[in-house]
């Protein structure tokens, strides 16, 4: 357990920002005429994805998933759990998922296969932060805000045991 004094800041809020306003402005050019659904992954994205949804100057919808690899560790699980779905259908849409942080890549795979047997026309994937040292299997990343070295993060809506979401930047313990 740790306390938010013990944090280093690895990417401060000014920083995350304006990667988020570029990022926002590349999505919103390459779905220009698209049907696009943003699909957050809960709940760990909620922060990064309401930015994000300001910086796409497209219509789109958004809906969220709710999925769980961590639980309390500070590494995932592997073992993936849906705990709220989707409220829409995505069927024939473009879809953009968001997500906080890819580490070992399994629960994306996990949720890429789920999402392909609801038959959207698309499905590209935005993610904040990727941490390529611990991939354990290739996922096709579209949007990387951020590559990181293998730290456990916090902050910006990402957790350890549910605390340090409402911390404005991302952060390590020192």
């Amino acid at each position: 357990m740790f306390k938010r004094s013990d944090l280093a800041t690895l990417i401060d809020a000014e920083t995350l920002a304006k990667r988020i306003r570029e990022l926002g402005a590349e999505i919103s050019r390459d779905y220009v005429g698209k049907d696009l659904a943003v699909i957050g992954i809960l709940k760990g994205c909620f922060v990064f994805l309401a930015d994000l949804a300001r910086a796409i100057d497209i219509e789109c919808t958004v809906d969220f998933l709710g999925l769980s690899s961590y639980g309390s560790a500070t590494t995932s699980s592997g073992v993936v759990k849906i705990t709220s779905d989707l409220t829409k259908p995505i069927e024939g849409r473009d879809v953009l998922v968001v997500e906080d942080i890819i580490d070992t890549g399994l629960t994306m795979r996990y949720l890429l296969e789920n999402l392909g047997t609801r038959r959207p026309a698309s499905v590209r994937i935005c993610t904040l932060l990727h941490k390529p040292a611990n991939s354990r299997c290739d996922v096709p990343i579209d949007y990387t805000g951020f590559t990181i070295d293998d730290h456990f993060v916090v902050g910006f809506g990402l957790d350890y045991a549910e605390k340090f979401r409402n911390v404005g930047y991302i952060g390590y313990k020192r």
